[in-house]
């Protein structure tokens, strides 16, 4: 009789509290020990609230990722692992990076990555008939994409990259954004590297 009380008692608390309850019941020395225990329904259905609330979490992350978590630099490094050949811009837009690949042959492809995890969103091949313009600018120089990304990372978090392939000013054209907000347009050499501030943008 003491034995049901006590299982009674613990089910009860068990189905109460909402929680796993497990208890040892003896009634004497002869009566084996009674183990009782109540289904955590409860837990189940928190862990699924979890596991929902998790996934949501994820999509929210996703959804807010600040542009800029994957750098202009890496998102050029994937998308040349992707497609192989010259990077001639780089762009933070409609909230992927879109990179134009110059690939062999002539072939121009344009390369999205996502700017919270940098992989390959997907790619496609572009008509474009600069190829000519693009490779006569870049001969000789030894400045890619990717390092331009990286020296003008030091004026700020850069947006985009681009090649500027017309007149005397030949060289990669990058454009930053501050923590403000801020944006500014720089020069960067295709043979030095060196960075200096878009005339155009005082």
């Amino acid at each position: 009789m003491k034995r049901n009380i006590v299982i009674a008692v613990v089910t009860a608390a068990a189905l109460v509290g909402g929680g796993t309850a497990t208890a040892l019941a003896v009634a004497g020395d002869d009566d084996p020990t009674s183990v009782t225990r109540a289904d955590d329904d409860r837990e189940d259905r928190v862990e699924g609230r979890s596991d929902d609330r998790d996934g949501d979490d994820d999509d929210d992350t996703a959804r807010a990722a600040a542009p800029g978590e994957v750098t202009a630099a890496e998102a050029v490094a994937a998308a040349l692992d992707h497609t192989p050949g010259t990077a001639v811009s780089a762009e933070l837009d409609d909230g992927s990076w879109e990179i134009d690949v110059l690939a062999e042959g002539d072939a121009w492809h344009t390369v999205r990555i996502a700017p919270d995890s940098g992989k390959v969103l997907g790619a496609q091949k572009d008509d474009e008939d600069d190829a000519a313009e693009v490779r006569a600018a870049l001969k000789g120089s030894s400045v890619t994409a990717e390092d331009a990304a990286k020296a003008a990372a030091a004026k700020g978090t850069v947006v985009s990259v681009d090649l500027d392939d017309d007149g005397d000013d030949q060289g990669w054209e990058a454009q930053t954004r501050a923590s403000a907000g801020d944006e500014r347009d720089w020069n960067v050499g295709l043979k030095t590297a060196s960075v200096t501030a878009d005339r155009d943008d005082d």
